[in-house]
């Protein structure tokens, strides 16, 4: 009798440790999980810079290399790359192939601005610019300055590719290889990011159904998108658009990375 009555005390002591030791369990994956409660690198400011246990990547196209980066940038993030380029927006130009030089035109109505040398080195930027050459694998000094972007409503970017046509341009860092549009402002319609040559079926452009792939601007998401193929040469599929915005305002910041160094 009392040797029974120690087995069924042991069992009993076993499960209940076994029932505690599995709450415990669940309490820890909850918190690796919930952005919230990553104390774990709560002291990192490696971890912080980088925004690891925010940054969800998705992968959207292999040809052309399309990575959608959800929660890229915070909301402090976003609002100040808008406060820096609001007062010194001008009417956003494209380059000439024969001059390398920018002029106004039809194949893209926004307004923008380029971020300066001594801007780039605010230690919000310095980390967003961390952060885009960890997740895409360039170094820092091959990027050229961020760009920020305004669309208002019946503005847009007719499709382009990213790299030159030229060999102005080639002569300070070599050819682009890759691009990450940040967007920067939430509560837009339309304005898509749009990819006639990736995906299989129809997305909305603008109000207007297209054969492609369209990404929805989101504030904080990020697009990384390659203009060179694996190959090394520029990839024809990478040409891309900014669709129509039907209503508000859609702000994104664009990092193009080059090949060399770019300073």
């Amino acid at each position: 009798m009392n040797r029974s009555r120690y087995i069924l005390a042991l069992l009993t002591f076993v499960t209940i440790g076994m029932i505690i030791g599995s709450l415990f369990q669940l309490a820890f994956i909850n918190r690796l999980e919930e952005p919230s409660g990553i104390l774990h690198w709560e002291n990192d400011n490696e971890a912080t810079t980088l925004r690891l246990g925010y940054v969800k990547p998705e992968v959207l196209s292999w040809s052309p290399r399309v990575v959608l980066f959800h929660n890229f940038l915070s909301v402090e993030e976003c609002d100040t790359l808008k406060a820096i380029a609001r007062p010194r927006l001008q009417v956003s130009t494209v380059v000439d192939t024969k001059t390398g030089k920018g002029f106004k035109s039809e194949v893209r109505t926004s307004s923008g601005m380029f971020l300066n040398n001594d801007e780039r080195k605010f230690p919000i930027v310095q980390a967003i610019e961390k952060r885009i050459s960890v997740f895409s694998q360039i170094p820092p000094e091959n990027g050229e300055l961020i760009q920020v972007l305004r669309y208002e409503p019946s503005q847009y970017y007719r499709p382009h590719h990213d790299y030159f046509a030229d060999t102005f341009n080639l002569k300070r860092g070599g050819q682009r290889i890759a691009t990450m549009l940040m967007y920067l402002s939430d509560n837009v319609e339309g304005g898509e990011t749009f990819f006639p040559m990736a995906g299989n079926g129809e997305c909305s452009c603008g109000g207007k159904m297209v054969k492609g792939l369209c990404v929805k601007p989101t504030k904080g998401d990020a697009v990384l998108f390659w203009s060179m193929g694996l190959n090394g040469e520029s990839d024809p599929k990478s040409i891309h658009g900014g669709c129509a915005v039907l209503k508000g305002e859609k702000w994104s910041a664009t990092k193009w990375m080059r090949q060399k160094t770019t300073f």
